[in-house]
């Protein structure tokens, strides 16, 4: 998953927007967004959250200055707990060459300190945009943890794994038919991207057009009909 070789797969696979979402952690998006750049595809810096209910969140920036002391802070609201790379693996933060700055030690697969309430009003402080990830999985969605989508805070997108069928999904959820949902393939090796896609239809890759895109303003829209 190095930033050219992923790049390299994205455009084999006609991928033209894609983010990052790294466990609790942005420290990789420059380097992903350098790659990008050259490559001439779109990159939104994103990280997957995980709040003290063990809920995965996903957030998406157009600012990467904002983005950065986001990041800060959500580093902050980590346990102080150190990585055993033995299990877990080494923590590499890299450049674009795919040099390794360094090595992060703290743990970055525990849950921030932040409830769900928390680190939804702190992403929207940074301007940036919420949605809750793969929300039909068993485990660290917001449904499998909570047992229902709360009706506080409203999220108007919903995440859903690559190979989910819809329309049967909102046969059984009626009450999410209002809402939008982004398909993507969370994928953690090459061979997995690609498994799920969408398409967007935006007036520019930012993620305050994903949210016009999902609310269908002015042409906009979201389709998950692509598998």
């Amino acid at each position: 998953m190095s930033p050219s070789a992923l790049v390299k797969r994205l455009k084999e696979l006609s991928v033209q927007w894609f983010a990052i979402t790294d466990h609790n952690s942005m420290g990789n998006c420059p380097a992903y967004e350098a790659v990008a750049k050259k490559a001439g595809l779109s990159f939104s810096w994103g990280v997957e959250i995980q709040t003290v209910e063990e809920i995965h969140l996903l957030a998406y920036f157009d600012d990467s200055s904002k983005a950065e002391a986001f990041d800060k802070e959500l580093y902050d609201s980590l346990l102080p707990l150190e990585n055993d790379p033995d299990f877990f693996g080494d923590q590499v933060i890299i450049d674009e060459n795919e040099n390794i700055l360094r090595v992060e030690s703290r743990a970055l697969i525990n849950s921030s300190l932040w409830d769900l309430a928390t680190a939804t009003q702190r992403v929207s402080a940074f301007g940036g945009l919420v949605v809750p990830a793969h929300i039909d999985a068993d485990v660290n969605s917001i449904i499998s943890q909570l047992g229902f989508l709360p009706p506080s805070p409203d999220f108007e997108i919903l995440g859903i794994t690559a190979r989910l069928d819809l329309p049967r999904y909102l046969a059984q959820h009626p009450e999410l038919a209002v809402k939008a949902f982004i398909r993507a393939s969370d994928a953690h090796y090459l061979a997995d991207i690609g498994l799920g896609s969408c398409i967007i239809r935006v007036q520019a890759p930012t993620a305050h057009e994903i949210l016009l895109a999902a609310r269908k303003i002015d042409g906009r829209y979201i389709d998950n009909d692509t598998r």
